[in-house]
């Protein structure tokens, strides 16, 4: 099954590695790993329902002290700074570093029952879930930024850097990181759309999100004749606000920094409808997601680097960014009165 805000998805029809049946028929839940995994899922059965209250009992998550880092304090610190000279060396000038927390979950644990709790404790504008366990894919998110946005000819994206507990809190850096990021989205747009088309209607608009704020602009053009979903996948993924620019640079920084895969985080989760031409993608960031292997609950967090960027401060970003998630998925988030642990 898929959910995504108000649409839920069931009978599965059949699933898929190739982009190009996005342009085929049919309702799809879209899955896309950083690392460049792909699994489309075709359903028949697409209707309004409303996100059902959670149950108690039915999320059996982690406990709130079961989470580990794939880079702890001292590691992410010195990688900021690693960053810091790739900077001075003129190779990039913005690169985001992430970091993935795990903990162990039980076998019965069931996304869709912690998308519940996320809706109550989190609510964000691209929540969603895709539960696939025979296809490797159980994915709950509570994604505030859209990745692809598309209605007809007509794409968007909404990037999303500089994040603060209150607006107060955003920095000059903010600003310009979010600036870069607009241009190498504008890039990356231009691949693929029309000569021309590519516009920016908003520039570093504040958003308030549960428990902090965000720096969001908006990119969109007309896709040039003949460009389809595939297409806007070549020329976008991984996305920009949580690769950096320039993109090729930015990501074999990551590669050389990072420990873990990120998986569905900081790749594309959403819905495509084929039949009308529509689909909405998010950033997979605020995401979990289940590793059945390692019987592991697994989420990402991470910052964008500049050369303004404090090493400390990036590591609190991450820690804010991650804070109140991991309350709801631990069961501490209600227990302590609506403030995190």
């Amino acid at each position: 099954m898929a959910r995504f805000g108000p649409l839920v998805a069931t009978g599965l029809r059949d699933v898929t590695s190739d982009p190009s049946a996005l342009d085929s028929t049919g309702f799809w839940a879209v899955s896309a790993d950083f690392e460049g995994g792909l699994v489309c899922a075709r359903f028949d059965d697409v209707r309004e329902e409303a996100v059902p209250a959670p149950v108690p009992g039915r999320w059996h998550g982690p406990g709130a002290g079961d989470w580990t880092t794939s880079l702890d304090r001292a590691a992410y610190t010195d990688g900021v700074r690693r960053v810091r000279e790739y900077i001075a060396a003129g190779e990039v000038y913005q690169a985001n570093l992430c970091r993935v927390l795990s903990a162990p979950v039980p076998a019965d644990a069931d996304v869709d029952a912690l998308t519940a709790l996320l809706a109550r404790g989190n609510p964000a504008p691209y929540a969603g879930t895709i539960r696939l366990p025979e296809h490797g894919v159980e994915i709950a998110t509570a994604s505030p930024e859209l990745y692809l946005r598309r209605a007809g000819r007509t794409v968007e994206s909404g990037p999303i850097k500089g994040t603060g507990r209150t607006e107060a809190d955003l920095l000059e850096k903010d600003y310009a990181e979010n600036v870069m990021i607009v241009d190498l989205v504008r890039n990356d747009l231009g691949r693929v759309c029309a000569t021309g088309s590519v516009t920016v209607p908003d520039l570093c608009v504040v958003e308030k999100h549960p428990g902090l704020v965000h720096l969001v602009s908006t990119v969109g053009g007309e896709l040039r004749p003949g460009a389809g979903w595939s297409e806007l996948f070549e020329a976008t993924f991984p996305p920009g606000s949580v690769t950096g620019a320039p993109k090729s640079s930015a990501l074999r920084i990551i590669d050389e920094l990072e420990t873990a895969p990120r998986g569905p985080y900081c790749g594309g989760i959403g819905w495509v409808d084929a039949d009308r031409g529509t689909g909405e993608l998010a950033v997979g960031i605020r995401t979990f997601w289940i590793d059945r292997a390692a019987g592991m609950l697994r989420f990402g967090t991470g910052a964008g680097i500049t050369w303004g960027s404090d090493p400390e401060g990036e590591w609190r970003e991450t820690e804010l960014k991650a804070a109140r998630l991991l309350a709801v998925a631990s069961g501490t988030y209600e227990a302590s009165g609506g403030t995190p642990t």
